[in-house]
């Protein structure tokens, strides 16, 4: 059995126009030798769900249709706004380097 990257895996997110914070994100559970269960989470949902000690991270298709690992996602406090982000970087905006858009 593979180790599990993280409790749950990124693999597109939805985002508004002129937008800094993402709206949802397709989210699938990581059994270690299987992603499964895709569901769309909110944003809201997944900065709890990090709060409470949930890990994520990102995920990319591969052209052979296997998941590559991506980055973790972190929870960045700027000015008492909260960003999800892939790099730890203190950014008015939520950041998830390369991962599409659905």
């Amino acid at each position: 059995m593979m180790q599990k990257w993280a409790d749950y895996l990124i693999s597109s997110i939805k985002t508004q126009p002129e937008s800094p914070m993402v709206e949802k994100l397709m989210v699938h559970s990581d059994f270690g030798n299987m992603v499964r269960e895709t569901v769309i989470s909110s944003r809201s949902e997944v900065i709890a769900n990090i709060k409470r000690g949930v890990t994520y991270t990102t995920v990319f298709k591969t052209a052979m249709g296997k998941w590559r690992k991506g980055d973790d996602v972190h929870l960045v406090n700027v000015a008492g706004q909260e960003y999800l982000r892939t790099d730890r970087e203190l950014v008015v905006k939520d950041q998830f380097n390369e991962v599409p858009e659905f």
